[in-house]
């Protein structure tokens, strides 16, 4: 008989040594281990550190964590929602990803966890879930057991036991995602002809400007409003998501929020030269204390200035810039919709390679009545 259960929040304890901090502490020895057993490395995993400053950070995402015990087991993490409630644009959601023990797989870990979720997201008064599966294949085109994402790219396998989950609660598979990784450093002749023909494409209107950690102050309200375009620019399929306003303010914010979790950055911006604005950036994030591992961020040419081939250029010279400045890095992490066919083009003539998809699915949850 499978045991009942018990959901409790992650609290946030006041450093890493408090007594109440064995949730967090507990939950990210889980995130490594899933993230082992998944993907064969834990590179995706959040250290305590850096998960206790984002869940500090409430400015403009609050992160409201669960985790499943053991009745007789209090301590005993099996299970665990990365709960993510937007504050500002896109107040109408919540998202959530979760993890299960692989010993507790299929136990009812997962449908725990994600009860308690929907519980959470009426009671906060949100109106749609957004969920995340994780795929380690892409079945081929006419499988069977293939669902096909109603953009018309990417599949999933509706066996694998994410998407049994989503479809058991009744969410709707929107989008997939392919995760890709790109083994570095790329040769460096590579990125330099790369570079040299996406800039002659571009023409001489367009020059880059690479910074590390903190946007300049002459940047800041253009590179504002590129993140602002990012959240209605890029693919979204059919995820009801709205603007997420940024300024000045919460660039600040960002960055800090980026320090504090022991990441460094690195951006690459395009400006355009006769209206003196930005057309475009790219961005990587990397934990100062892992040298081989980085992370892909926001991608983004306005649609204005597309055509050019400004992606291509922004990140060839971010990954030559990134080569000096990382030079022991060794991994970096994408994800993209797989329907950003220009996106994903530009990715494969990087040297990405495709290593697993991510579903994204949608539910319509209604508030919770107060008597």
């Amino acid at each position: 008989m499978n045991p009942a259960w018990q959901v409790h929040p992650v609290p946030v304890p006041d450093s890493l040594e408090d007594d109440d901090a064995w949730a967090l502490h507990a939950m990210t020895d889980l995130d490594r281990l899933v993230n082992e057993a998944v993907w064969g490395h834990d590179d995706l995993a959040y250290p305590a550190a850096a998960s206790l400053a984002k869940m500090r950070d409430e400015h403009y995402t609050r992160r409201a964590h669960l985790v499943a015990v053991s009745p007789d087991r209090p301590r005993d993490v099996v299970g665990a929602a990365l709960v993510r409630l937007p504050q500002h644009g896109n107040s109408h959601l919540l998202e959530v990803d979760l993890l299960v023990h692989p010993e507790h797989e299929g136990h009812g870990v997962d449908d725990a966890l994600l009860t308690a979720t929907l519980a959470s997201a009426r009671a906060a008064g949100r109106s749609v879930v957004v969920l995340s599966s994780e795929h380690t294949r892409e079945p081929a085109a006419g499988d069977p057991d293939a669902l096909v994402a109603p953009t018309g790219s990417g599949r999933i396998s509706r066996t694998d036991p994410g998407a049994t989950l989503a479809e058991r609660f009744g969410f709707t598979l929107e989008q997939a995602e392919r995760y890709s990784l790109l083994p570095l450093p790329v040769a460096p002749e590579r990125l330099a002809e790369l570079h040299r023909s996406a800039a002659a494409h571009a023409g001489p209107d367009y020059r880059t400007l690479t910074w590390q950690d903190r946007c300049p102050d002459r940047w800041v309200d253009d590179y504002a409003r590129l993140e602002t375009r990012m959240s209605t620019d890029a693919p979204s399929a059919g995820l009801e998501t709205a603007e997420d306003p940024w300024d000045e303010q919460r660039v600040r914010v960002a960055e800090a929020a980026t320090a504090e979790a022991g990441r460094g950055s690195l951006v690459t911006v395009v400006e355009h030269v006769p209206t003196g604005t930005l057309a475009g950036f790219t961005m990587v994030e990397f934990p100062r204390q892992s040298p081989e591992i980085v992370f892909q961020q926001d991608t983004l040419v306005l649609r204005e200035h597309r055509g050019r081939r400004l992606g291509l250029l922004i990140k060839a010279v971010n990954l030559e810039h990134l080569a000096t400045l990382r030079p022991h890095a060794r991994r970096l992490h994408t994800w993209n919709a797989e329907e950003n066919a220009h996106m994903l083009a530009i990715n494969i003539a990087l040297g990405f390679v495709p290593v697993g998809v991510y579903g994204v699915w949608q539910k319509h949850v209604e508030a919770a009545t107060h008597r």
